[in-house]
């Protein structure tokens, strides 16, 4: 449910680019509308991040990747 929800936020913020790129290159002289969807972005980018550092610290997602496969190579060599 989570990894849906992250999904669908991404999705949210490419569409708000798509929207201040298109407000951009339409009305050349009125830039508003492209300063309050790239404003909106900052906001869901923002909120996004928050959200998956409170994931991350109530253990709803774990680190996977190469990062993590490091780590647990120098606590194996430790060992």
């Amino acid at each position: 449910m989570l990894k849906i929800l992250i999904i669908l936020i991404f999705l949210i913020i490419i569409a708000s680019l798509g929207t201040a790129l298109f407000h951009l290159i339409k009305h050349e002289e009125s830039s508003t509308k492209t300063v309050k969807a790239l404003t909106y972005r900052i906001g869901i980018s923002l909120a996004l991040f928050i959200l998956l550092s409170i994931a991350f610290m109530t253990g709803l997602i774990q680190p996977t990747g190469i990062g993590m496969q490091m780590q647990l190579q120098k606590a194996k060599m430790l060992e």
